[in-house]
C-alpha cells in the first residue's frame, strides 16, 4: 500500500459523531425513553440513512417505530420533495400516541400513523441549552451574571433566586480552571449550564456558591481574535499545587417559589476540579427530605458522607473512612461515587481490604453492619438496589480470568449472601464478555452491550435474572473489514517487576506481512484517573487514533501499567506520589521488549510514542526517561510541569504537601536527556493545560541545545476542535518521516465539521 493510500485508510477510521455511511452498523444503541422507561426507541444506521426502532421490553418486541416506506411517501406528497425510505431526511423523532413528529426540509412535520398523512406542524422549540428545567417541566433555572435565576416555562416570567453573587464568589458554576471557556466561545456559549440539582418534587434547587476569591489568576493571550482585532487578554483563576487558596463550594438550597435561601451550616467543600453537584458528590434523597454529600480534606485521606437538612441547613456526619493514602468513592475520577443511600442503610464503596467492595452502614448511627461483597475483584458500579428483596445489582471487574478489566453484571444479598465458593459472587451475565449497561428510569430491565476488543457487540434487553427479553442489534463490521481493518490483539505481559500481570492491545499494520519489520508506536495515556484501554469493542478512545496509526503502517501498542485504576488498591497506589512515572513507563518499556521477543516483525529500533494531554506529558517523559527505547515522540497539549499545573489533579495523585514529588513530575528539569526526535504541539488558548506547560519544556530544550520541533496553534483549545485535521496530519507526517524514513504525501484530510452534535460528544 502506498503512503497516500495509508493516509486515506487512516482517515476512514477516525472517530467522529455518528453519521450515515459509518463503517460499523449497530454497535451503539442510544435509547430514547418513552412512558417513564416502559418503552424506548432508537435509531440505527443502515449504511445509507437511519432506521427507527421501537422496543417494548415487557412484551419482548422490537419493531419499526413506523412504516418507513409509507412515511416517506406521505412526506414526499406533503413536501413536494423526493424522499428515500432508506435515507429519511431526519435524525430524530418525537413519538406521541399515534403520531410521529420530526424536522425535515427546514420545516416541522407531524405524521399520523393511522393513515400516514403528513402535515406541517407548529414546532415548540426546546428550552435554552443553558437552562436546567425542573422535573415537572414548569420552571427552569439558569445562570445570569454571578447569580441564579428562575423562569416559568408557561408564561416566561423570570425572577432572581440569588442576588448577592459577585466576581470570584458566584452561584452555580464549577471552578474556573475546568470551565472550558475557550471551547465554549467557539460555539458562542458564555458558560456551561449551572451546576444545580432539582428536588424530586420540583420545589427546591440544590446549588452552591463558588468561592474563588484569592485563587491564583493566570492569563492567556488570544493572539488572533475572531474579529481580527488586537490581541485579547483572558484571565482565569487556576490554583497550582500548594497554593493556600483553592476553589471551594458553599452548598445552598433555594426554594424556587418563596425565594428562601438555606445555607449549609458546615465548612465549604474543597472543589479543585469539578462541582460536587456535577460530579454527583452531592444529591437529593429520593423523597426530598435530605441532601447527602461527600467531602474530603485536602490530603484526601478521609472520605465523609454528610446529611444536610434542606429546611434548616443543619449538617450531620453519617459515616467516615480514613486510609493511609487517598480514600476514593470511585477510582475513576470522572465517574459517579459508588455510594447508595437507602431507607435505613448506606451502601459504601471501600478499598480497605485491598479491593474495591461494598459495605453496609446504618444510616442513623453510622455503625458498620457488614461487608456485602468480597474477593480479589472489584465493584465497578451499583446498578440497582431492590430493598424489598434485599439484593444489590452491580457491575464488577476481575471475575473473567483472561481479562480482569471486563465487566460482569452481578448480584448479592445486602447481608453478604448470594456468594458461591467458585466465583465469589452470583453472576447475572454468566459469560466471559465485557458488559456495558444502560438503565431506564424505572430500572425494571437493563440494556446490555456485550463485546470484547475483538468481538463486535451484541446489544440486548435483559431482566434482572439475566434472561434476554429481546435482542436489539448485532454489530455489522463488514464495511470496516472491507477497508483492510483487522481486530486488535489483547495481550498480557509482565510488568517491569517481572511479577505483576499487565494488559494491553496491539494493532497490526494495514496489509500486515509477518515477513516484514514494522516501526512501533506506543499510544499512551497514563491515568491515574482513567484507563487507556477499554475492554470492549472499539477501544481506541481518548482521541489518540490508535487504529488510524496502524493504517499508516505502524504496529501500535496501548496498555495500562501499574498506577492506573481498575485492579487492586495496591495496583492503583503504585502511582501515589509517583506521577513522574507516567503510569509506569518502565512497564511500557518492559512490555515492548516482551512483545517484540515473540513478534520479530516489531522493529524496536524504530519505536516511537504518541499522546495527548496527560498522554502528552507521558510521551515527552518517555523520550527523556527511556531514550534507549523511544526514538521519536509526539506530545500534544502535555502537562509537563506539575508545579504549575492543576492543583486538584496533581495533589490527588502526588500528594497535597509533597513538593519533592511535584518537582520529580516536572519534565523541563530533564530536558538535557533528550536524544531522539520530539514534536511538541500546543494550542495557545488551551485553558485546561496552559501553553506555558509546553513552552517551559521548549525553553529548557533550547537552553540544552536540543533539536526538536514545536507547533503552537493559534486560537486552539485543548482538543484542537476546529483544526484537528491539520494537527493530526502534522503528527502523522512527523511519525512517518522519523520512524519510517518516508517523505509524507501531499495529502489533505477532510476538515471536521464543528457543530452542536460535536459539542455533545465532547461533553457526553
Amino acid at each position: 500500500m502506498s503512503t497516500t493510500q495509508g493516509y486515506q485508510a487512516a482517515e476512514q477510521l477516525l472517530r467522529r459523531p455518528a453519521r450515515p455511511g459509518e463503517l460499523v452498523v449497530g454497535d451503539k444503541v442510544r435509547p430514547q425513553w418513552i412512558d417513564g422507561g416502559a418503552r424506548f426507541w432508537y435509531a440505527v444506521s443502515n449504511g445509507v440513512g437511519r432506521r427507527f426502532v421501537l422496543v417494548d421490553p415487557a412484551a419482548g418486541t422490537r419493531e419499526p417505530a413506523f412504516d418507513h416506506v409509507l412515511l416517506a411517501a406521505a412526506l414526499a406528497a406533503a413536501s413536494g420533495q423526493q424522499v428515500d425510505p432508506e435515507a429519511l431526511p431526519f435524525i430524530a423523532v418525537e413519538l406521541a400516541g399515534n403520531t410521529v413528529e420530526f424536522h425535515a426540509f427546514g420545516e416541522y412535520w407531524r405524521c399520523r400513523l393511522d393513515g400516514y398523512v403528513c402535515e406541517r406542524a407548529e414546532f415548540t422549540p426546546p428550552g435554552n441549552p443553558l437552562d436546567v428545567p425542573s422535573p415537572d417541566k414548569k420552571v427552569a433555572v439558569s445562570q445570569r451574571g454571578h447569580d441564579l435565576w428562575a423562569r416559568s416555562l408557561s408564561d416566561g416570567r423570570e425572577w432572581a433566586l440569588t442576588t448577592d453573587g459577585e466576581p470570584g464568589y458566584r452561584y452555580g458554576s464549577g471552578p474556573d480552571c475546568t470551565s472550558n471557556g475557550t471551547l465554549l466561545r467557539k460555539f458562542g456559549l458564555p458558560h456551561l449550564p449551572p451546576a444545580v440539582a432539582w428536588s424530586p418534587d420540583s420545589t427546591k434547587v440544590l446549588a452552591h456558591r463558588t468561592d474563588e476569591r484569592g485563587v491564583r489568576q493566570t492569563h492567556l493571550v488570544e493572539a488572533r481574535p475572531a474579529d481580527g482585532g488586537a490581541p485579547l487578554l483572558h484571565t482565569q483563576r487556576f490554583a497550582y499545587p500548594g497554593d493556600e487558596q483553592v476553589p471551594r463550594a458553599e452548598l445552598v438550597v433555594l426554594d424556587v417559589q418563596t425565594g428562601t435561601v438555606v445555607r449549609a451550616q458546615a465548612e465549604p467543600l474543597l472543589m479543585p476540579m469539578m462541582s460536587p453537584i456535577t460530579a454527583k458528590w452531592a444529591w437529593w434523597a429520593p423523597d426530598g427530605s435530605a441532601v447527602y454529600y461527600l467531602g474530603r480534606p485536602r490530603d484526601l485521606r478521609t472520605l465523609t458522607l454528610y446529611r444536610m437538612d434542606p429546611v434548616t441547613g443543619e449538617v450531620t456526619t453519617v459515616l467516615s473512612e480514613t486510609g493511609d493514602t487517598r480514600v476514593e468513592p470511585n477510582p475513576w475520577m470522572y465517574e459517579a461515587p459508588i455510594v447508595r443511600v437507602l431507607a435505613d442503610e448506606v451502601l459504601w464503596y471501600s478499598q480497605r481490604d485491598g479491593w474495591g467492595h461494598l459495605y453496609r452502614y446504618d444510616l442513623r448511627t453510622g455503625a458498620l453492619l457488614g461487608q456485602v461483597t468480597s474477593g480479589q475483584w472489584t465493584v465497578r458500579q451499583i446498578l440497582r438496589v431492590d430493598e424489598a428483596e434485599r439484593v444489590v445489582y452491580f457491575t464488577a471487574t476481575g471475575l473473567v480470568g483472561e481479562d480482569p478489566y471486563r465487566r460482569t453484571v452481578c448480584r448479592a444479598g445486602l447481608d453478604g449472601s448470594g456468594f458461591t465458593e467458585v466465583a465469589g459472587v452470583a453472576k447475572v451475565t454468566d459469560d466471559d464478555l465485557d458488559h456495558v449497561v444502560t438503565l431506564p428510569d424505572n430500572q425494571q430491565y437493563f440494556i446490555d452491550s456485550a463485546s470484547t476488543v475483538d468481538t463486535p457487540p451484541v446489544t440486548t434487553v435483559r431482566d434482572w435474572t439475566g434472561r434476554v427479553l429481546v435482542e436489539l442489534e448485532r454489530a455489522d463490521i463488514s464495511k470496516l473489514t472491507a477497508t483492510g481493518w483487522t481486530p486488535p490483539e489483547r495481550f498480557r505481559v509482565k510488568a517491569a517487576d517481572g511479577v505483576t500481570d499487565i494488559y494491553g492491545v496491539l494493532y497490526r499494520p494495514r496489509g500486515f506481512d509477518p515477513a516484514r519489520r514494522y516501526p512501533v508506536v506506543d499510544n499512551v495515556y497514563p491515568g491515574p484517573q482513567v484507563n487507556r484501554v477499554a475492554p470492549c469493542f472499539d477501544p481506541g478512545g481518548m482521541g489518540l487514533d490508535a487504529e488510524p496509526l496502524a493504517a499508516l503502517g505502524f504496529v501500535v501498542v496501548a496498555l495500562d501499567g501499574r498506577g492506573t485504576p481498575g485492579r487492586s488498591k495496591s495496583f492503583h497506589d503504585a502511582s501515589y506520589g509517583r506521577l513522574a512515572d507516567a503510569g509506569c513507563l518502565a512497564d511500557h518499556a518492559a512490555a515492548l521488549r516482551q512483545l517484540a521477543g515473540t513478534r520479530p516483525w516489531m522493529d524496536l529500533d524504530r519505536a516511537g510514542v504518541f499522546g495527548h494531554s496527560g498522554g502528552g506529558f507521558a510521551a515527552a517523559r518517555a523520550m527523556l526517561d527511556f531514550p534507549d527505547v523511544y526514538k521519536a515522540g509526539v506530545a500534544l497539549s502535555g502537562s509537563h510541569d506539575a508545579r504549575h499545573f492543576n492543583a486538584g489533579f496533581v495533589e490527588t495523585y502526588d500528594g497535597a504537601d509533597n513538593p519533592e514529588a511535584w518537582a520529580r513530575s516536572s519534565s523541563p528539569d530533564l530536558a538535557d536527556r533528550l536524544a531522539g526526535k520530539l514534536l511538541l504541539v500546543h494550542g495557545d488558548m488551551d485553558d485546561q493545560v496552559h501553553p506555558g506547560q509546553t513552552l517551559r519544556l521548549a525553553d529548557r530544550l533550547i537552553a540544552a541545545d536540543k533539536d526538536f520541533e514545536l507547533l503552537i496553534v493559534p486560537g486552539a483549545e485543548h482538543t484542537f476542535i476546529d483544526c484537528l485535521a491539520y494537527v493530526r496530519k502534522r503528527c502523522w507526517d512527523f511519525l512517518v518521516r522519523e520512524l519510517m524514513g518516508t517523505q509524507p504525501p501531499a495529502y489533505r484530510p477532510a476538515p471536521i465539521a464543528v457543530g452542536p452534535e460535536l459539542l455533545g460528544e465532547l461533553f457526553a
